[in-house]
């Protein structure tokens, strides 16, 4: 016969894991848990990306994107002029 090797000796050792209470969101003293807060705050940013791309991809958010931008574009136009009197040109 082939060598074979020797048996281990082991002992059975029972799952304890399910003596472990479940995560909660808060506390027993009732603060909400770092993991918790952080899940909202990364919801909420990803609510918030997700809706602006949502409505720059409509006809009537590119609209409004168009007239931030002509009444930027005026505004400055008209700081330009401001100075340019101020300064006598």
């Amino acid at each position: 016969m082939a060598d074979q090797p020797d048996p281990i000796d082991a002992e059975l050792v029972e799952d304890d894991t399910s003596a472990v209470a479940p995560a909660t969101d808060y506390t027993d003293a009732g603060v909400p848990t770092f993991d918790y807060v952080r899940d909202r705050i990364e919801n909420k940013a990803a609510t918030s990306i997700g809706a602006q791309e949502l409505a720059d991809a409509t006809p009537e958010g590119r609209d409004v994107e168009d007239q931030f931008a002509a009444r930027e574009r005026a505004g400055r136009d008209k700081l330009e002029e401001i100075r340019r009197r101020m300064r006598g040109e």
